[in-house]
């Protein structure tokens, strides 16, 4: 991690020895009594932590804190809720580019079952949005949300900007092509097995064009990473 986060209500309150970011500053980065190291509130400023006294159980810290970040790119994906495993390289990369929000839906082609991973249930999906912010130097984390379906999130977007969902079958342009895009984005990710005949139809009827990202097929997480790349280089923001 190249920036420690930390919750709102942390500082003041010594930092058990056993929390991961103890065992990182002693273990990984070596830090010791009087050390500094970069750190940030998360949705808040970045600055500098000290370790005032290393305790046996605990380490009492102290802050200065500076600006905060620059906003998030205006750009949501939507993506077919994958596998676990997949979801959470997905969480964390997105996260590392700076997406606004991840949305996860059921697709028709999709396995139900993956909404009820202890992904999800355990609150474990916040610790990989944290991680890719902590990897990115940025204390900014996305809204993520799994539960809606594909129907509500369209009709929950915002308006104007650009649309644009990944398809290997009926998309006649590469996602590269002009014209480039306008915030806000909106990038949709199908299924492993893609999309059904009936979501084509609801992405066509609420303005998304079909794109594609080449002749090979991808893994849906090097789809995300590339397609949020040439996104991101299209608003001026790589």
């Amino acid at each position: 991690m190249n920036l420690i986060l930390f919750e709102a209500g942390d500082p003041g309150h010594p930092l058990p020895i056993d929390d991961p970011r103890a065992r990182h500053l002693l273990t990984v980065l070596r830090r010791r009594e009087g050390d500094r190291f970069d750190a940030g509130l998360v949705d808040g400023p970045r600055g500098k932590g000290t370790i005032v006294e290393i305790r046996a159980n605990s380490l009492v810290l102290a802050f200065e804190w500076g600006a905060e970040p620059p906003p998030l790119a205006p750009l949501r994906l939507l993506v077919g809720l994958p596998r676990p495993q997949t979801a959470r390289k997905i969480l964390g990369e997105a996260t590392a580019l700076g997406v606004g929000g991840i949305d996860f839906f059921i697709s028709d082609r999709g396995e139900p079952g993956y909404a009820q991973s202890t992904l999800w249930s355990s609150g474990e999906w916040r610790r990989h949005i944290v991680a890719g912010a902590e990897q990115a130097f940025c204390t900014r984390l996305p809204a993520v949300t799994w539960t809606q379906p594909l129907r509500s999130l369209l009709a929950g977007l915002s308006p104007g900007g650009t649309r644009i969902a990944l398809d290997n079958y009926e998309a006649a342009s590469p996602l590269s092509a002009p014209p480039g895009p306008q915030a806000p984005v909106a990038l949709a990710f199908g299924p492993e097995r893609g999309w059904s005949p009936e979501e084509r139809a609801l992405l066509r009827e609420a303005g998304f064009s079909l794109r594609h990202l080449g002749p090979r097929v991808l893994r849906a997480e090097t789809a995300v990473v590339a397609a949020v790349s040439l996104a991101l280089a299209g608003l001026g923001r790589l």
